[in-house]
């Protein structure tokens, strides 16, 4: 297992619940609700330098039988916006993250926690559960758990004159 502090994200209309994990990958904390009106990726850019985190695994909403819709379409650009915010050294990944908003609450049930006051931490709970799924499946596969969110490419490439190499950025 990769040693490193990773960020889990669990995306929300209203606030975005983050968790952060141990330098060891083993357990994953909650941190905070950021409102989601007040630039949670400038805010998650800045906790990813404080912490040196080496990566954030963003939560991907799909529905039972795996299908992805708007939430999910939500998540996946949140993810690209902080793919171009962080440095190139930071892994940014989406997991699927089916029922973690259920299993949240479940939990938030089972600890006694009145449900009128589940929504303050909710999102967190579930960035926690996100995060710590991803960290176990990362131990037992040896790989990063999700998939990867690539950095932008330049739209256009040409190849250049005398090495048929391409270079980036010109529609020549």
């Amino acid at each position: 297992m990769r040693r490193g502090i990773r960020v889990g994200v669990d995306v929300g209309a209203a606030r975005v619940g983050v968790a952060l994990s141990d330098p060891d990958g083993l357990i994953a904390t909650p941190w905070a609700s950021l409102p989601a009106q007040d630039d949670p990726v400038g805010a998650l850019v800045d906790l990813v330098a404080h912490q040196e985190a080496i990566e954030v695994v963003v939560g991907l909403p799909r529905s039972l039988s795996g299908q992805e819709g708007p939430a999910a379409a939500t998540a996946r650009a949140f993810a690209a916006d902080l793919r171009r915010e962080v440095p190139a050294a930071v892994s940014v990944r989406v997991f699927d993250e089916r029922l973690s908003t259920v299993q949240a609450h479940r939990a938030l049930h089972a600890s006694g926690r009145p449900g009128r006051r589940h929504r303050e931490v909710v999102d967190q709970v579930a960035a926690v559960t996100i995060l710590q799924t991803a960290l176990e499946a990362e131990r037992v596969s040896g790989q990063p758990a999700g998939e990867s969110v690539g950095r932008r490419r330049p739209r256009h490439t040409r190849a250049a004159p005398d090495t048929g190499k391409r270079i980036e950025g010109d529609p020549g």
